[in-house]
């Protein structure tokens, strides 16, 4: 009878535990103020995603080339600009000031995007 009474508190303990450890998890996970990852952009299939960014001024925003060919990110008021990305590299740039940015792939100019800053 002891064992089972044991074996049970040791059960409670480890769930207890876990549950703990998720919520921990969930509060440092996506979404939280210090995530690098919070703003990021996609670059695939000869495309932005989102097209269209809004984030809060200060945020630093991320782009992520995950197409099988170099792409850039250059402002069009040349506020910013990448070096060309090759597969899996990235280019981050941090909005300090409110406006819209509007921004393009200099080697496939019909890429567009913005990040809108409020």
């Amino acid at each position: 009878m002891r064992s089972i009474f044991s074996s049970l508190a040791v059960t409670a303990a480890l769930v207890l535990a876990f549950g703990l450890s998720a919520v921990t998890y969930g509060k440092q996970g996506a979404g939280s103020p210090g995530d690098p990852d919070k703003y990021q952009v996609k670059i695939d299939n000869f495309s932005f995603t989102p097209g269209s960014l809004t984030v809060p001024a200060g945020a630093k925003v991320t782009w992520i080339n995950h197409d099988d060919v170099p792409h850039n990110v250059v402002s069009t008021d040349k506020k910013f600009a990448s070096p060309v990305l090759d597969t899996d590299e990235q280019f981050s740039y941090e909005f300090k000031d409110p406006g819209t940015y509007a921004y393009y792939c200099s080697i496939h100019p019909k890429m567009t995007g913005k990040v809108i800053v409020q």
